[in-house]
């Protein structure tokens, strides 16, 4: 008889003990476990027509910036910031550069078509 009373009490411990250790993995937060291989990501909008560029933001943290470049003018544009550029764009064309700053400072960024920078298609990106 003795040897039954046992056997159902291993069991609640068991249970009790499975218990805390779920609950005490459930309490971390969500981030914590992510948090060490997430990368800042940021997204900038960036329009560009005669003879401007407009962003959406003109800084953003260290880390990947996506610059979404969409030609609103009627001629063709390009964007170029950190050796990477977009394909000549034609009106209601867009592209996409993914660039990745590492370090702190500014980057200037520019249209490459002949005469668009000296007409004021440039800028410069600070990156935080």
């Amino acid at each position: 008889m003795r040897r039954m009373i046992f056997i159902p009490a291993a069991f609640v411990m068991a249970a009790a003990i499975g218990a805390e250790v779920a609950s005490a993995h459930r309490a971390q937060p969500a981030g914590a476990q992510v948090g060490e291989k997430a990368t800042l990501l940021a997204t900038v909008n960036v329009a560009a027509k005669e003879f401007k560029f407009t962003l959406s933001a003109k800084t953003a943290k260290r880390g990947v910036v996506v610059f979404k470049v969409t030609n609103v003018g009627a001629l063709q544009h390009d964007f170029e910031i950190s050796g990477r550029k977009t394909k000549l764009l034609s009106h209601g064309q867009s592209d996409t550069l993914r660039v990745t700053f590492l370090r702190k400072g500014t980057y200037p960024y520019k249209c490459t078509v002949p005469g668009h920078a000296a007409q004021g298609m440039k800028g410069v990106f600070t990156v935080t």
